[in-house]
């Protein structure tokens, strides 16, 4: 079958449809290869560090293991503000490194440090230790900063992540983050929505059978997969939640997911919006060289600024 390329996207994206492999289904028996073969790329990470990096620090926040981002145009007066960012990789894969490629471009934007966990992957550590871990470093940055200084971002399960820790916050009773955005997040582990039904190769970088259908029941354990600790969508929004921003794409497997979640933060009272991409993938945002993902890098970092 032809891939069905866009004609209403830039010649970048288009070239990254025409380059795109065909999907390969995961599997969970050989956790270290899957992760090695969905582990930072060594070649992108460079390019970024040279462009946006002053620094990389291991350091830990809250008994964990936190990578701090430090931009190339860091400025010691806006040591007051911080973002809190969970990388992607439906829960299995990916670490800070991994996604470098947002976060670091996140910190340059925002001129101030990015702190993202090494937060605990399944199936070794299935729901809720993640939350655990995000909800730890939250709290330490709060012990350090104001929380209307602090925002909080995440990509695809790290956008699940992002709204499970507010979440938890919330219910702890402590100061919510001044703003969320999520990208391409994975708010729903179940695949009932509508764009989960297209045909594999209609979102060129994932599919649910092949990509997530193991790993929701790995991260998920003993809970259900509509347990709103697993499943945020499920979540009560109301009363209060931060101001948020979720982004997608026209042919991203989640966009029936982020317009459900969207109706549903806004039927809470939350003051959301939802960006929709004409054309983009899931997490297109992590793709430097697509003029898109640039654009709305810049849409989502005016957002959180604070």
């Amino acid at each position: 079958m032809p891939k069905q390329i866009p004609e209403t996207i830039s010649n970048e994206a288009k070239e990254f449809y025409a380059a795109a492999d065909p999907l390969e289904p995961w599997s969970l028996e050989d956790m270290d290869k899957l992760r090695a073969e969905n582990g930072a790329d060594s070649g992108v990470n460079e390019t970024i560090i040279a462009n946006y990096v002053e620094s990389l620090d291991e350091i830990e926040i809250g008994g964990v293991k936190v990578l701090a981002i430090t931009p190339t145009n860091h400025n010691s007066n806006n040591d007051d503000r911080a973002a809190l960012f969970f990388f992607g990789g439906a829960y299995v894969v990916g670490s800070p490194y991994a996604d470098l490629p947002i976060a670091a471009r996140m910190a340059a934007r925002l001129g101030i440090k990015v702190y993202a966990p090494f937060y605990r992957r399944a199936p070794e550590h299935p729901c809720p230790a993640a939350i655990d871990d995000g909800f730890a470093v939250y709290q330490g940055l709060l012990d350090k900063l104001s929380a209307d200084r602090i925002v909080v971002s995440g990509e695809s399960a790290g956008g699940n992540l992002t709204l499970a820790v507010v979440l938890r916050a919330r219910q702890a009773g402590i100061p919510l983050p001044a703003a969320t955005a999520l990208i391409s997040p994975w708010c729903d582990l179940t695949p009932s929505g509508e764009s989960q039904r297209q045909p594999a190769g209609f979102d060129p970088t994932m599919d649910y059978k092949c990509h997530l259908e193991g790993p929701a029941a790995a991260y998920a354990g003993e809970y259900d997969l509509k347990d709103p600790l697993v499943s945020p969508l499920y979540a009560d929004f109301s009363p209060g939640f931060p101001p948020t921003l979720i982004t997608t794409g026209t042919r991203e497997g989640f966009l029936s997911d982020c317009a459900r979640l969207s109706t549903k933060m806004r039927q809470a009272g939350v003051d959301v919006r939802l960006h929709v991409w004409e054309g983009m993938w899931h997490s297109f945002e992590w793709y430097f060289e697509i003029p898109e993902a640039e654009l709305s890098m810049d849409e989502i970092c005016d957002f959180l600024r604070v």
